[in-house]
């Protein structure tokens, strides 16, 4: 929801709780804001996300509308997901409690992400020939083509 959106705080709310925004995300969601408002000045759905079915009615845009657009793309919403979350297992630490906080996850899928942040980082602690691996970085951790887009990881 708009309400949702503190701009000047560089936070918004999801799921009851505030999370920082990042330079890239606070400049999409202000092009979005500007774009909203320039091609529905008058709307008053108040809902973040709109189109030109929802604009004059008070109901959110579909997950169909939403998703639509990352079809046939590398990126789709579930590999941003999961990447984030990976990410963030990486930066932070296999820590499965952080991860359930930070995303909202459920134990078990907060202890695979740990489980499989932890496996990485064993990689790339040792070499291919039990070495230490000074600038080792396994194929598994080289960024994909999409990983440009990614906002970084959410800090708390």
């Amino acid at each position: 929801m708009l309400d949702n959106i503190d701009i000047g705080n560089r936070h918004m709310t999801i799921a009851g709780r505030a999370r920082p925004l990042d330079d890239l995300t606070l400049k999409l969601l202000r092009d979005w804001l500007e774009h909203r408002r320039s091609r529905w000045p008058n709307a008053a759905n108040l809902h973040l996300l709109i189109n030109n079915q929802t604009a004059t009615k008070t109901s959110r845009a579909s997950n169909h509308w939403i998703s639509a657009t990352m079809r046939g793309q590398d990126a789709t919403l579930e590999r941003l997901r999961v990447d984030r979350q990976l990410e963030e297992a990486l930066t932070h630490g296999p820590d499965p409690l952080h991860l359930a906080e930070v995303f909202g996850l459920d134990e078990k899928t907060a202890m695979r992400y740990a489980d499989s942040a932890r496996q990485l980082l064993e990689v790339c602690e040792v070499g291919e020939n039990g070495s230490p691996a000074h600038g080792y970085e396994p194929r598994c951790l080289r960024r994909r083509p999409f990983d440009h887009a990614l906002p970084p990881p959410l800090r708390c």
